[in-house]
């Protein structure tokens, strides 16, 4: 059992990670379109391919989403994720 509570603490944290990335005002607004088309895609009962199809219903979710945030990450400088993960660390601690 505490491997799952250390996932759940991991997504809460990346999460919020994230949420500060989308926030930023270095973050590209082309990233911010991304992201925030990754996470409508991820809560929108509306897909591509309809989840009562076998397999493949869920299968578009698992490509589609990881697909946009990897175009979203190319596109955001590295200095903004570091001091997203820097702000989520010292909320944290602190």
């Amino acid at each position: 059992m505490p491997h799952w509570r250390q996932l759940v603490t991991r997504i809460k944290a990346e999460s919020s990670v994230w949420r500060c990335v989308a926030e930023h005002p270095g973050t590209p607004r082309s990233a911010r379109w991304l992201l925030g088309l990754a996470l409508f895609y991820l809560l929108s009962p509306v897909d591509l391919i309809p989840d009562w199809i076998p397999l493949l219903g869920q299968l578009d979710d698992l490509v589609i989403v990881p697909l946009l945030i990897w175009l979203a990450r190319r596109r955001i400088p590295a200095w903004v994720i570091d001091d997203c993960r820097a702000r989520q660390h010292q909320s944290v601690a602190g």
